[in-house]
C-alpha cells in the first residue's frame, strides 16, 4: 500500500462490534429482496409469454444479449428497475419492456438495446422512452457503438399522449439516431420480430440493418393498410424480410433466425476499425487493499448512521493508492487521486464520521460547510485541469445552515461548487450509497449536472430531506390547518398524521422509486461496485472529444 495517505486508509475490522453482525444481517436481508425483485423482473412478461416467444421461433431480449456478448464478459445491465412498480393498471411494464446495458462483443465496449416482445409485445411505453433515451444518450456521449435488437409492436396506444409528443418521448429516438450517425459512432440494427409504424424509422436511420426470416417492417401493418386504403396484403409480402431483401432493398441482410443474426452483428462489430479515444491512460489494474464484500460490515443500512470514507476506499480503488488533496481542510468531503481498475479517478466523497478539532464546534458528518465546499470546487478545477475523470460518492444530507454559515459565505461556496460541477468537461459518474438530499444531491453532481452514469445501493435515500424531517414539518403543517378549521386532534391522530406523512415520503425517497423513473441508471450491490465503475470508466474514456473540451466556470462569486 502507498504510503501518501495510508495512515488514514485502514481496516477497523479487528475493532468491529457485534452491531457490525447486526448490519451485515440487514444488508443480507436487503440483499436478498433485491435479487429477488431482479429474478421477477428478468422474467419480462412471464413464462407464458416467453413460450409465445418460443413458438414464434425466437428468443428472448435477455438471451439475445446473451448470445451476442462475449461469453467470458458480464453484461453491465442498466435500468432494470425502470418503471418498477408502475402502470399496474395495464398489468405492469418489467424493465419499462426494452434491456439497455453495457457489454464487450469482440472486446468492444457496445450500448445493447433489446426490446422485450414478451411485455406488452415490445410496446412502447413512456417510461419506455426515456429508458431508450438515456442508454443512446449514454452512447452519445460516450462515443459507444450502438447495438439495437428490434421486436416492438410500437407505441402503447392507452398511453399514446405520454409517449408520442414531448421532446423526451419517441421522436428524440431517431432524433439521437442522427446525431449518432452524424458522429460517426456505429449503429447496427437487427430486426428480429416486428418494427411497426413510427417505429421503423429507427433501423433505417442506423448504419446496417439486418432482418430475421419471419419478422415485420412496414409503416401500416395489413389490417390498418386495409382499412385506410382497402388493400388486402399478407405481412410477408407487405413488409417482410424478403421482400425488403430483395425489392425494397431496405435491408442489409437477411438472416434465417435470431442465432444467425446474432452472430452476424458479431462479425459486423469485429470488422469495426480503430477509433480515436480520449487520451486518459490506463495503467496496469490492481486489486483492492481490502475485500469489497467487507463494505457490508462497514456501511449501515441506516443513512442517517456515522461511519468512515476511509474504510470504503480502500475496498473499491487500486491498491489503497489514495492520494488526499487539502485532508486536514474542509473534511466533510474527501478529495483525492487514485486508479480504479487502472483508470485515474478524482474521488469527491462526503465523510459520514463527525469532525471533531480541539477547540472548534464539531462538525456533522454528511454535512457540506463552507470549507469542504470550497476544497471541493477547487479539486474538480484541477480535475478538469489534468483531464482527470471524477467520482462523486454521495452520502449528503445537505449544506450547514444557521448564522455562524451564513456569515461564512455558505451560499456563495455551494454555488461556486455547483457551478465548476455544472461546467466540467471531463467525464463524472455518480454513485449513491447513503443518503442525497436537498441541494447536497446537486454539488455532488445528481441527476440534473448530466453524469455519463449514475449509480445507486439498496441503500441509498434520494429526496429534498429525509423521512423524519419531512414528515415533522408537513405534519405540522396539516395540524395546522385543521386546527385553523376548528378541528382539533388527539395526540393519537396526530401521531398517524404523522406516519401516513413518513410512510409516503420514506417510500418515494425508496432507491427502487428512482431507478423506476430513472433518476440513476441502475442499483447495485455494495459487491458489485468496483467492477461496474471499472466498465464505466472503460467506457466514459472511449470519447475522443475530452483531450480538445475547455472547462470555462464563468463567473465566481468570491
Amino acid at each position: 500500500m502507498a504510503n501518501h495517505t495510508s495512515d488514514r486508509i485502514k481496516s477497523h475490522l479487528d475493532i468491529l462490534s457485534s452491531s457490525c453482525t447486526k448490519n451485515e444481517k440487514k444488508w443480507t436481508r436487503i440483499i436478498e429482496q433485491i435479487s429477488k425483485e431482479r429474478d421477477l423482473i428478468s422474467l419480462g412478461g412471464g413464462e407464458k409469454n416467453i413460450q409465445k416467444q418460443y413458438k414464434k421461433n425466437r428468443l428472448t431480449a435477455r438471451e439475445r444479449i446473451s448470445l451476442l456478448i462475449d461469453p467470458d464478459k458480464k453484461f453491465a445491465e442498466l435500468a432494470q428497475f425502470a418503471a418498477f412498480n408502475m402502470y399496474e393498471e395495464w398489468g405492469g411494464a418489467p424493465s419499462a419492456g426494452t434491456i439497455c446495458g453495457i457489454g464487450y462483443i469482440h472486446n468492444r465496449l457496445c450500448m445493447i438495446i433489446a426490446n422485450d416482445a414478451t411485455v406488452k409485445a415490445g410496446s412502447f411505453f413512456p417510461m419506455t422512452s426515456k429508458k431508450v433515451i438515456r442508454a443512446q444518450t449514454i452512447a452519445l456521449e460516450n462515443h459507444l457503438p450502438t447495438i439495437y435488437l428490434v421486436d416492438s409492436a410500437g407505441i402503447f396506444l392507452p398511453l399514446q399522449e405520454d409517449v408520442f409528443p414531448d421532446q423526451d418521448d419517441f421522436g428524440r429516438v431517431f432524433y439521437l439516431n442522427a446525431r449518432m450517425s452524424s458522429l460517426g459512432i456505429p449503429q447496427i440494427t437487427a430486426i428480429m420480430g416486428m418494427c411497426v409504424a413510427g417505429g421503423a424509422y429507427l433501423p433505417v436511420m442506423t448504419d446496417k440493418i439486418l432482418m430475421t426470416e419471419g419478422s415485420g417492417l412496414f409503416l401500416a401493418g395489413p389490417a390498418l393498410v386495409k382499412a385506410a386504403i382497402g388493400q388486402e396484403i399478407s405481412a410477408e409480402d407487405l413488409g417482410g424480410a424478403q421482400m425488403h431483401a430483395e425489392i425494397s432493398g431496405t435491408i442489409d441482410y437477411k438472416e434465417k433466425d435470431d442465432k444467425s443474426a446474432l452472430q452476424h452483428i458479431r462479425k459486423l462489430v469485429r470488422q469495426m476499425g480503430s477509433f480515436e479515444d480520449s487520451g486518459i491512460k490506463r495503467l496496469e489494474s490492481k486489486m483492492p487493499a481490502y475485500d469489497e464484500n467487507e463494505l457490508l460490515k462497514i456501511i449501515p443500512t441506516d443513512s442517517s448512521a456515522p461511519y468512515d470514507f476511509f474504510d470504503v476506499l480502500p475496498r473499491i480503488i487500486d491498491d489503497g493508492e489514495f492520494v488526499e488533496y487539502k485532508k486536514d481542510y474542509g473534511q466533510t468531503i474527501v478529495c483525492g487521486y487514485a486508479h480504479i481498475g487502472g483508470f485515474p479517478v478524482g474521488i469527491v466523497a462526503n465523510q459520514k464520521k463527525h469532525i471533531m478539532k480541539k477547540g472548534q464546534p464539531p462538525q456533522f458528518g454528511g454535512v457540506i460547510y463552507t470549507e469542504s465546499a470550497e476544497k471541493a470546487a477547487r479539486f474538480i478545477m484541477d480535475c478538469n485541469q489534468n483531464k482527470i475523470p471524477l467520482l462523486f460518492v454521495h452520502d449528503v444530507n445537505g449544506f450547514m445552515v444557521g448564522r455562524d454559515a451564513e456569515y461564512s459565505g455558505i451560499i456563495k461556496a455551494g454555488a461556486k461548487l455547483v457551478n465548476v460541477v455544472s461546467n466540467s468537461v471531463v467525464p463524472k459518474i455518480s454513485l449513491i450509497i447513503g443518503g442525497t438530499f436537498g441541494a447536497g444531491n446537486y454539488a455532488m453532481c445528481g441527476k440534473a449536472y448530466a453524469p455519463n452514469f449514475i449509480y445507486a445501493w439498496p441503500s441509498a435515500k434520494y429526496a429534498v430531506m429525509g423521512g423524519s424531517q419531512a414528515a415533522n414539518t408537513l405534519s405540522g403543517i396539516k395540524i395546522k390547518q385543521l386546527e385553523r378549521q376548528g378541528k382539533k386532534l388527539s395526540e393519537q391522530e396526530k401521531k398517524v398524521l404523522h406516519d401516513q406523512i413518513k410512510s409516503s415520503y420514506d417510500k418515494q425517497a425508496d432507491a427502487r422509486y428512482a431507478a423506476a423513473r430513472l433518476w440513476v441508471d441502475e442499483i447495485i450491490l455494495p459487491e458489485e461496485t468496483r467492477e461496474r465503475l471499472i466498465i464505466s470508466l472503460d467506457a466514459v474514456t472511449k470519447n475522443p472529444e475530452i483531450k480538445y473540451k475547455k472547462f470555462n466556470a464563468g463567473v465566481l462569486q468570491t
